[in-house]
């Protein structure tokens, strides 16, 4: 019996694991302490990731960071602006070659996005909710 309940308990484990906290999974855009904004919609967001717009409506230069290292969180950010990841690269690539901006800084991690953003004047990255803390303000939630 007690090996029947052990197994048991192994087996249903996963499912308690589970929590309905979704701040691992919601993205969040994050801007530096200091930009003027306090919030932004997702036509904004867009023309500030495509180099449309590159200063805040203060005149600030605005400096984008990228999360390379995490795909899901960043196919789900371009997903929500309506570009795949490649299309983003290839708009990217466009306006350097042709001298009108240039590509985010890409990090490898969350917590780089977070430290650049929070020390870099203008800046803006997106993150999972869960790395936010109070070195950055939270512009736009995407939500699943």
């Amino acid at each position: 019996m007690r090996r029947l309940l052990l197994t048991f308990l192994i087996l249903i484990a996963p499912l308690f694991a589970v929590s309905g906290d979704d701040s691992d999974t919601t993205i969040v855009v994050i801007a530096n302490r200091a930009a003027p904004d306090t919030a932004l919609d997702r036509g904004a967001l867009l023309d500030f990731y495509t180099g449309d717009i590159q200063a805040w409506s203060d005149g600030t230069r605005v400096r984008l960071f990228d999360l390379e290292g995490h795909k899901d969180v960043r196919d789900r950010f371009f997903d929500y602006l309506g570009k795949t990841s490649s299309r983003m690269r290839s708009i990217w690539l466009k306006n350097m070659l042709s001298g009108e901006g240039h590509p985010p800084d890409a990090l490898s991690d969350e917590e780089a996005v977070v430290r650049q953003v929070a020390a870099t004047p203008g800046a803006i990255g997106f993150v999972t909710r869960a790395h936010v803390g109070d070195s950055v303000k939270v512009l736009l939630t995407i939500s699943e």
